[in-house]
């Protein structure tokens, strides 16, 4: 793994621990779009968002705040060709500041599936893009599964060395479908085939668990994360 405390060896400072505690309080209960004005009020253009594609409705708000953002896509290699076709056009039709992030070299011996593959096609490139920043938006939802159960909506991510940024913390699954729906905007083309939580090809089912989205994930071995978004 990275030595990405050595990125930040003094972590961050008090002043702004203080800060993200204090906004985290007043934004708990506030829309995402909310959340969005403050992040790129307190922090201007140094913000990146990552970004599968699996739905676009976080995407959709931050273009409608920011449409220059930098969007990171985190392309494994092991990607459905369904989530490369729906990326590209979604990034043609918004005219989206796109950057995919790729695999080194050493990512090579460890295909999707094995024990260091997110690691070195996720973790380590993200780390990389990442490294200018001063704040990273997420779209991650404490719903998504009993690892993520108490994510803050900001929070100081140790792991990269910046501020994460989560605007759907607090919806639900059903939020998501709804802001969709209202604003008309496409779906991952693998939903309307059964899929409903989308990574590589390879570790992906349908869901196994009738309403537990998250259940066709990392089939066949134990794991519940990539790396990306331990609470």
């Amino acid at each position: 793994m990275l030595g990405f405390q050595q990125m930040n060896p003094k972590g961050p400072p008090q002043s702004l621990l203080d800060e993200l505690e204090s906004e985290t309080l007043r934004l708990e209960h506030e829309s995402p779009l909310a959340i969005l004005r403050w992040t790129f009020e307190r922090f201007a253009d140094d913000v990146a968002m990552a970004c599968s594609f699996e739905d676009v409705a976080l995407l959709h708000m931050v273009h409608q705040v920011r449409p220059d953002t930098e969007i990171l896509f985190l392309d494994t290699g092991g990607h459905f060709v369904e989530t490369l076709e729906f990326a590209a056009r979604i990034e043609r039709e918004w005219l989206l500041n796109m950057t995919r992030t790729t695999p080194t070299r050493e990512a090579d011996p460890w295909p999707c599936g094995s024990e260091r593959c997110c690691e070195l096609r996720k973790v380590e490139p993200l780390a990389r893009a990442l490294t200018t920043r001063a704040a990273w938006i997420t779209s991650v939802k404490r719903v998504d599964a009993p690892t993520r159960a108490s994510m803050k909506v900001l929070m100081w991510d140790d792991k990269f060395g910046l501020v994460k940024v989560n605007p759907l913390a607090t919806w639900s699954d059903e939020d998501v479908a709804y802001y969709l729906e209202s604003n008309g905007l496409p779906e991952h083309p693998l939903w309307a085939q059964g899929y409903a939580s989308i990574g590589c090809a390879a570790m992906t089912a349908k869901p196994l668990v009738p309403g537990d989205r998250r259940s066709g994930r990392w089939v066949g071995i134990d794991k519940e994360e990539c790396g990306l978004h331990e609470a």
